[in-house]
């Protein structure tokens, strides 16, 4: 079943040139990184999914309903949005009271709320931090307050924009780990980013946007394999893929830990034909 479909979609601005220039999508359960140089149309995507935007031309389906006929407010009891910038979300004065905010919005239950929201606190690792002034921690913890009021909604389909700015690398594992968890539940995750590495480690699907088009649209691995169409989007693949090519693998590996692991079979395959 898609979760979301995107049919023959433009947008403009008013006054200003065509950003998004027929976009055909669909999209399953399968995890989805958007990668692209900056004014690509990715984040202007994003917006429309979540019905922030509304389409010039063409359509877009989220679990059924047209984005043209149904509220932002409606909407939001299938997509959750987290920002770029948690200070675009983030406007109560406490941890708790951001974060169960979205679920009482969208009619969840008080008691469930609750239990929802003390949940995602500790998904996030901030369950001590309910009582604080969201302003009163880091960006990277605000960015974590923010992910944790949209797993609280229980959305169907979850967007992220730059999940991983300011994260230090026990963050970056938490928010993957998040991202598989919620995969597994079966919930489509869509990211925009720029973190190549993130992405080749974490994401089944990648997107390249490029002057407000797909310029491709694969498995991460088969993206990622394509040097000559990255370069012409302006993208570099992950520092492992790089590397690997660069000592004569043809292979597009994704992590290090595939590459390593491919190593130590080709070195005992050696010892064995040597033997």
């Amino acid at each position: 079943m898609n979760l979301i479909e995107v049919k023959n979609l433009h947008f403009s601005y008013p006054d200003s040139d065509e950003l998004l220039k027929g976009i055909n999508l669909t999209f399953d359960c399968s995890s989805t990184a958007i990668i692209g140089q900056n004014g690509a149309g990715k984040t202007t995507f994003v917006k429309l999914l979540k019905g922030l935007l509304k389409p010039v031309s063409g359509d877009i389906l989220i679990c059924g309903a047209n984005t043209k006929q149904i509220s932002v407010a409606k909407l939001a009891a299938y997509i959750g949005l987290v920002f770029q910038n948690p200070g675009d979300q983030i406007f109560k004065s406490s941890v708790y009271d951001e974060v169960i905010f979205g679920p009482l919005n969208i009619g969840i239950p008080a008691g469930e709320a609750d239990e929802n929201t003390k949940r995602a606190l500790e998904q996030v690792g901030l369950e001590s931090k309910v009582r604080d002034n969201p302003y009163d921690l880091s960006f990277s913890e605000r960015k974590l307050v923010s992910i944790a009021s949209i797993l609280a909604m229980d959305t169907r389909i979850v967007l992220l924009d730059e999940p991983t700015m300011a994260q230090d690398y026990p963050g970056k594992r938490l928010i993957k780990a998040l991202i598989r968890k919620l995969e597994r539940e079966g919930k489509l995750v869509i990211s925009i980013l720029h973190d190549m590495d993130f992405v080749a480690e974490t994401f089944k699907r990648t997107i390249v946007f490029q002057d407000g088009k797909v310029r491709i649209d694969s498995d991460t691995k088969s993206v990622f394999s394509q040097t000559d169409a990255l370069r012409a989007a302006d993208l570099e693949p992950p520092h492992v893929t790089q590397l690997s090519h660069q000592l004569g693998y043809d292979e597009a590996y994704l992590t290090a830990e595939q590459f390593v692991a491919d190593r130590l079979r080709e070195r005992q395959k050696l010892k064995t034909g040597r033997s």
